[in-house]
């Protein structure tokens, strides 16, 4: 294969022809990543409610650590969650290193200071328009919180889509943890990054397509919600 178009061809024609394979490392991807933002998503909305209400002498050096664990590398990540499951590591009895639930962990813990930074930014604001309302009626600060979140469903819902923008295009992490074993722990973005270095272009095209079609449909899905969160990365750290 010597040519961009030759690839091309090859490449749209195993999207068309639902090749196997191709829909094997999908759908693998995808659990993975939807798997990891539910989880995520329990751990991050909590966190953010709670971060958005409590108050206590560290309470702003733990907002700041969570808004710097935003620009954690997926590397770093995936090297905590390898040391912890390898076999000398004080998980490596559980056997989960270079399987699917080994990546699960590693993107959790990628997503979660994410939806955790954008869900408190989204409390916040909801409780400064509304918040008053919620303590008249007898909630407590973290009821009031989680209430808020029910409220702002439709936001709540950009900040996940975000999560899984994240979490599908993520390639550090996964590959470390997972193996990227053929048939087994092989997703989009290893596949894209192994098949480019073996040379076979059309493969890595047609994944990259797909990966393309899912981002921009995630973006397209956040940018279409009538309630969408409106936060700017400087939002975050206020």
């Amino acid at each position: 294969m010597n040519t961009l178009t030759d690839s091309l061809q090859l490449a749209a024609r195993l999207v068309v022809d639902a090749d196997a394979r191709l829909l094997a490392i999908v759908g693998l991807s995808l659990r993975v990543s939807l798997t990891a933002c539910a989880i995520g998503a329990l751990f991050g909305l909590l966190l953010g409610s709670w971060l958005a209400v409590a108050r206590f002498p560290s309470h702003r050096v733990l907002v700041w650590a969570v808004n710097t664990l935003l620009a954690l590398p997926s590397v770093v990540v995936g090297l905590l969650v390898y040391l912890l499951l390898s076999r000398s590591g004080p998980l490596g009895s559980w056997g989960l290193l270079f399987t699917p639930t080994a990546m699960v962990i590693a993107q959790s813990i990628l997503v979660v200071p994410l939806i955790a930074a954008l869900s408190r930014r989204l409390v916040l604001d909801g409780l400064t328009e509304g918040g008053e309302q919620l303590r008249s009626l007898g909630a407590g600060p973290f009821t009031a919180a989680l209430l808020m979140l029910l409220h702002l469903r439709l936001g709540v819902l950009t900040v996940l889509l975000t999560a899984f923008g994240r979490a599908i295009a993520e390639v550090g992490a996964v590959m470390i943890v997972g193996g990227n074993i053929d048939g087994f722990t092989r997703v989009m973005t290893t596949t894209i990054a192994l098949e480019t270095s073996k040379g076979d272009l059309p493969l890595a095209l047609a994944l990259g397509l797909v990966l393309l079609a899912v981002v921009g449909l995630i973006q397209l899905l956040a940018a279409r919600l009538p309630g969408r969160a409106r936060l700017l990365p400087q939002q975050v750290w206020a």
